[in-house]
């Protein structure tokens, strides 16, 4: 620098004095400016002084004897200064460069990972302790495949379904408190446990349930094997149901013989009740149930296990938090059954299939029962008697979190239920095991330089036998909280029932990101050497979404994080192509059973899940902008007006249109394209606006919650998720009743519509007003401010 100083003055030094110019002072307010026409050194040692008004003042003429000496001169000056001129000007360009090269970098390690992730080179900068360099998404892919590599799925699996842990009992309280010594031994910045008193129902044992032939006379007869008396359905109605052999197949009065699949426990007892049975027995067909000569089957001893509380959540408090059921009145949810519920084997069934007359059951009905007609009834007389009993009970929900860097008030969810009915290694096992490897693979990023954007939160949940009782009670205690913090909540429920298909339920804001993290993802296809999971699905079929997506079920325990809280929500698992796990919910849900099924698979597959969920949360905790595609729900709506115009003309023909939803459709879809705009052409940089964005896109799912209904009678208000008079689904059955038939009454009565009212102009005037107005609000709340709403309205 001392000799770039040197040059510089030696410049000054061979610039004649004339060629500048000069700035006088100008008489003014202002006085005391001296005038700026000193020699440069004398400059050079005064300070400072204030601004004064200057006038502009030219050198001397060229044509003066002053302005052809001071020429010469100039030009000889000139012809000497070039060379070092050249070498300055080079000095302060390099000079420069450098400082400018310092600062930049200096100010990206200072920002982190405040970019947004549009490929996987976009680049995740680590804390200011970490001596490591930019991590990109391939490196942060590396980083997370080399560290769950060592942890042993298959060992955790096999221990924990080992252990008894119902909920409520003393093996489960000795497996949470295991949990928690587990994660405060991780990196994590919290763990804590949340408890809660619930009501469940557990059989009793001193009264078990039972099962009569009735004669005639209404008199108990023989008293048919119900195999397993442990076996029931909690949330049954206790009491008794007598079945009296009569005439005819209607249902009302009468036990029904119900197969098990497709719908929910729930579900078939409540379209039951909805047609006046007395009660219900569910049964596991072996159709549903295959066996083959490599895979193993349900015995047909076996009965399997399934609540029946249409809902979520404990039944005795709903909409509440059961943290003290003293504090709230003695109500019940409506989802709670008024007719006893009971399971059966196939066994049983078969005793009571040969005894039923009447017309022969649809060819969709019948199963594979040997020796066993399956007739439509009437049959023989029944008596069912349900015993089970209530229970205050604790259940306790485990956290651990991991907060994030810029936005440590949005969490990224992800858990796992804990509890199981019986061993229940793939309903509750493998969810829990992937669950701790991830926290433990998670914690060793951190210790490596990861740092999420988002807070990460870890929960082992309690309760998800008995209707995610755990999560929903949860969800309740906290709702006004997470529904404005909770950006994504990823289940581990079910995740390994086979090795054949990969399914994914899921909110459609998930959709385009899991297709990203399909195609990007090195995720090994778990029975096809060589493929990635993407090319396996793509390879079967060439629409990925078709075979892959699916809604998210009432059954599902991410459902009420959508359906009711508003927070967009996934279960993905592996299953089987020809068949469905047969043990699930059974005491055959073992260790050993599932290892057979995937014919030594399971450590391939539990890897393969982990590894599906491990990358989505670095996307979904490490990304700038969430990617989360809210101009999804457009396609939605368009999907259901096209089977609501099916019937435009029946409704024209009452003076009656669709056209309210067609235009809060369309302004919802115009937002949606306005905020994409928006983003693309803002400053990926500028950190409040990003955060201005990413609020608004976490909350879209919270926006399609119906504000018009209230929470205690409709707790799931989603208008495409849940359940109730204000959901598009409810709407489209009641239209189906203007060309009713008995499987469209059945279609209507099973969303919540009474049977046998048919259609009702003011009740379907109201529904498309609460629809449209959940629409249309939507559609202003993702506009942003009240200024920028654009609708048609």
């Amino acid at each position: 620098m001392e000799r770039l100083w040197g040059l510089l003055q030696g410049a000054k030094r061979l610039s004649p004095r004339p060629s500048q110019t000069i700035y006088k002072h100008v008489e003014g307010t202002q006085q005391g400016c001296p005038e700026e026409e000193e020699e440069e050194e004398e400059e050079a040692a005064k300070p400072p002084g204030h601004f004064c008004p200057m006038e502009l003042r030219g050198p001397e003429p060229l044509g003066s004897p002053a302005g052809r000496q001071n020429l010469g001169l100039w030009a000889a000056a000139g012809r000497r200064a070039a060379p070092y001129l050249v070498l300055t000007a080079l000095l302060i360009f390099t000079g420069a460069f450098l400082l400018g090269y310092v600062a930049f970098r200096g100010s990206c390690q200072a920002c982190g990972n405040d970019v947004m992730v549009v490929s996987e080179d976009v680049n995740y900068e680590p804390g200011p302790n970490s001596h490591q360099g930019t991590l990109y998404w391939s490196d942060l892919q590396a980083l997370f495949l080399r560290h769950l590599g060592e942890g042993s799925l298959e060992n955790t699996i096999r221990q924990t379904s080992l252990r008894d842990r119902v909920a409520g009992s003393a093996g489960m309280a000795a497996l949470a408190r295991d949990i928690h010594a587990a994660l405060s031994r991780q990196k994590l910045d919290h763990v804590w446990t949340d408890t809660h008193y619930v009501g469940l129902q557990y059989p009793d044992r001193a009264h078990p349930n039972t099962l009569h032939w009735v004669d005639a006379a209404g008199r108990l007869g023989e008293q048919l094997p119900l195999e397993d008396p442990d076996v029931y359905c909690p949330y049954s109605a206790t009491g008794n149901a007598t079945h009296l052999r009569t005439r005819g197949v209607e249902p009302a009065g009468r036990l029904l013989l119900v197969r098990l699949g497709v719908i929910s426990f729930a579900q078939k007892v409540a379209s039951a009740q909805d047609f006046g049975a007395g009660g219900v027995l569910i049964y596991p067909d072996p159709a549903d149930f295959p066996q083959g000569p490599h895979k193993p089957g349900l015995s047909s001893n076996r009965a399997v296990y399934g609540h029946v509380h249409l809902g979520t959540g404990d039944p005795y408090t709903p909409g509440f938090p059961s943290f003290n059921q003293t504090q709230f009145p003695p109500v019940q949810s409506s989802g709670l059954p008024s007719i006893p519920a009971q399971p059966i084997s196939a066994d049983v069934a078969s005793l009571l299939l040969r005894k039923l007359a009447g017309p022969e059951a649809p060819q969709e009905w019948q199963g594979q029962l040997s020796g066993s007609p399956y007739r439509l009834g009437p049959g023989p007389g029944l008596h069912l008697g349900v015993n089970n009993r209530r229970a205050s009970t604790p259940i306790s929900n485990i956290f651990g979190c991991i907060e994030g860097r810029s936005e440590p008030d949005h969490y990224v969810v992800i858990g796992a239920q804990r509890d199981a009915w019986g061993p229940g290694a793939a309903r509750s096992a493998v969810g829990t095991a992937i669950l701790l490897e991830l926290v433990r693979t998670f914690s060793s990023m951190v210790s490596n330089g990861f740092q999420p954007r988002r807070s990460l939160l870890f929960i082992s949940w309690d309760g998800g036998d008995f209707g995610s009782v755990g999560s929903t009670e949860w969800l309740e205690g906290y709702l006004s909280l997470l529904h404005l913090k909770a950006v994504v909540y990823v289940s581990l429920d079910n995740a390994v029932l086979g090795d054949d298909k990969f399914h994914a339920k899921t909110s459609p804001l998930l959709i385009s990101l899991i297709e990203n993290i399909l195609k990007q993802a090195r995720v090994e296809s778990p029975n096809h050497s060589g493929q990635t999971l993407y090319e396996q699905v793509a390879f079967s079929n060439h629409s990925w979404d078709a075979e892959v997506i699916q809604p998210l079920p009432m059954d599902s325990s991410a459902y009420s994080f959508t359906a009711f809280a508003g927070v967009p929500a996934i279960e993905f698992s592996f299953v089987e192509d020809s068949q469905v796990y047969p043990f699930l919910h059974t005491k055959d849900d073992t260790y050993e059973n599932l290892h057979k099924v995937l014919r030594g698979r399971l450590p391939a597959v539990a890897q393969a899940v982990a590894q599906f969920a491990g990358q989505l949360l670095i996307r979904l905790s490490h990304d700038h902008l969430l990617p989360l595609d809210f101009g999804r729900y457009g396609d939605v709506v368009l999907r259901h007006i096209g089977s609501l115009n099916e019937f435009s003309g029946d409704l024209k023909a009452r003076g009656l249109t669709l056209q309210w939803v067609y235009s809060a459709r369309g302004d919802y879809i115009r937002a949606a394209e306005k905020l994409r705009k928006e983003i693309y052409s803002s400053e990926e940089s500028d950190e409040r606006l990003t955060r201005m964005y990413n609020v608004r896109i976490m909350r879209v799912e919270y926006y399609f919650l119906s504000q018009y209904v209230s929470p205690a009678d409709s707790p799931f208000r989603h208008i495409f998720l849940g359940r109730g008079d204000h959901t598009l689904g409810a709407l489209l059955n009641h239209v189906r009743l203007l060309r009713s038939s008995s499987s469209e009454t059945l279609a209507a009565a099973t969303s919540g519509v009474a049977p046998g009212l048919g259609f009702q102009e003011s009740r379907f005037r109201r529904q498309l007003a609460l629809l449209t107005w959940t629409l249309q609000g939507a559609a202003n709340a993702l506009s942003g401010d009240v200024w920028n709403i654009d609708n048609n309205f």
